[in-house]
């Protein structure tokens, strides 16, 4: 059984070390995720006890899916505190450990999470993501719009650039 759940304060910090397990296996299989090797795990720790105070202040929307009782796939939106952009949100870490894939959790987290940010007043979503990756495939599935590539613009874990793309969805 599979459940996708959007997270309160109190559950997102009651999920960090589900959430922490996450990180760490798509950091350790090479995926670009702002982060560089080595990771520790309390450099896990302190990135979700940040993105649960987030999730308090009401900056970000944090879904998670559950499958056999624990939390295997996450993604966050972080909500645009600009005056001229109260319409926009920035799609971030969609995330499904290694022993979960397969199992359609991605398209669930993004319906999930598309879902919430159009009801809290949000109509266009953007995300980048390293150009190369499985989740620049991934994106164009769920009705993404890609924009461009920007070389360079990061460092994949291990080091060496790595390239973003940019995509964007108009939702609601």
């Amino acid at each position: 059984m599979t459940d996708i759940r959007i997270l309160d304060a109190e559950a997102a910090r009651s999920a960090i070390p589900d959430l922490c397990e996450i990180l760490s296996d798509g950091i350790n299989s090479g995926a670009s995720l702002g982060f560089m090797l080595p990771f520790t795990p309390g450099n896990a720790v302190t990135y979700w006890r940040e993105i649960a105070d987030a999730v308090a202040a009401g900056s970000i929307i944090l879904a998670v899916a559950e499958h056999e009782g624990r939390i295997v796939g996450t993604v966050q939106v972080g909500l645009a505190s600009k005056p001229n952009q109260p319409h926009r949100g920035d799609l971030m870490k969609l995330l499904v450990h290694r022993s979960a894939r397969g199992l359609g959790l991605s398209r669930k987290l993004m319906a999930a999470v598309e879902e919430e940010a159009a009801r809290r007043g949000r109509t266009l979503l953007v995300l980048d993501t390293a150009t190369g990756s499985e989740a620049e495939a991934i994106y164009p599935r769920f009705g993404w719009e890609r924009v461009g590539v920007i070389p360079d613009y990061a460092l994949w874990p291990q080091g060496g650039y790595c390239g973003t793309t940019l995509f964007y969805k108009r939702i609601g």
